[in-house]
């Protein structure tokens, strides 16, 4: 796994689920057209195909891996460049627009389209790292075909990494857009943690609350919001923890504790089922079942709730 330094409060921590994937995405070679035309049509670029915000995947549920196929040739779409991974070009390209992508060609009887959430928390860190890039670029690309100015067609350009806008009296530049996201878990900084259940999650799922940042707004004062929007809790202590990229389908999630100053719990039934406090020990003692289940493992929310735990042994 890709080496990187650590907060020095957390000198175990490594990169969360999808991050921290050792490639150099070599922005200074999108502009070089014949750099990108020579790559892609090395015998040694690699090539990982999405369809509908799938990824092509071989193995079970329990050992899945990314297939990457040569490179090369015309795809009807054109590719999106993702980087170098040990010095071999890799690229993406979405094939949704065809009705069996999985039986093109290039890769009929190699694998199948799989949702990432199903087969990311099992695959090896670099392969689901890539995997969710080339998902989010790619979904990102399938959404913004026309100027969000004037309404014009845009192209793709510099490896897929801009899109412009066709219209000469317009011609804006339009970059992929990340959603940041606050993620917060909140205790009472005496062994409880609140948790709590959207509608949308799967049965029995529990999980640390969550929001999307506002316009003029500072992570800690999101953070701050959405507790008290949420749960009705005011919180102070709001320290970072760590960042992970979430392209589902194209948030970072930004994570953080909280205190709570409060402890009257007041759930935003438009926002959440239900929110509770839990105990230390249960958490590290109880079986999950459909009725209570933690949130999934390849979640920065898991690790905020998993690290927790463990503050206490």
């Amino acid at each position: 796994m890709h080496d990187r330094s650590s907060p020095p409060d957390r000198p175990n921590a490594g990169p969360n689920a999808y991050a921290g994937i050792p490639l150099d995405r070599a922005a200074v070679r999108r502009k070089d057209k014949g750099w990108l035309k020579d790559a892609w049509t090395s015998p040694d670029a690699r090539l990982l195909p999405v369809a509908k915000s799938r990824n092509f995947v071989t193995g079970d549920a329990d050992s899945a891996h990314a297939v990457a196929v040569a490179c090369g040739g015309d795809w009807g779409v054109e590719p999106v460049f993702l980087g170098l991974l040990d010095g071999v070009p890799h690229f993406t390209v979405d094939l949704t627009g065809l009705e069996a992508p999985e039986e093109h060609p290039a890769l009929a009887g190699l694998g199948r389209f799989e949702d990432l959430r199903a087969v990311g928390p099992v695959m090896e860190a670099t392969e689901a790292g890539l995997c969710a890039y080339a998902r989010g670029i790619t979904w990102w690309n399938a959404r913004h075909r026309f100027c969000g100015v004037c309404g014009s067609v845009a192209a793709g350009a510099e490896g897929g990494h801009v899109r412009v806008c066709t219209n000469p009296d317009c011609a804006t530049h339009h970059f992929p857009r990340t959603d940041p996201a606050v993620i917060m878990l909140v205790h009472d900084g005496a062994g409880r943690v609140v948790l709590g259940r959207n509608s949308r999650f799967p049965p029995g799922m529990h999980s640390v609350l969550a929001g999307f940042v506002e316009p003029g707004e500072s992570l800690e004062d999101s953070v701050r919001r959405e507790v008290l929007e949420e749960v009705g809790l005011e919180v102070t202590d709001i320290r970072y923890h760590s960042s992970q990229p979430w392209p589902f389908p194209s948030s970072l999630m930004l994570g953080f504790s909280a205190r709570a100053v409060t402890l009257d719990i007041q759930t935003d039934m438009e926002e959440l089922e239900t929110a509770h406090w839990f105990d230390r020990e249960f958490l590290r003692t109880f079986t999950p079942s459909e009725e209570f289940r933690l949130a999934r493992p390849d979640s920065i929310a898991r690790r905020l709730i998993d690290e927790w735990i463990a503050e206490g042994e």
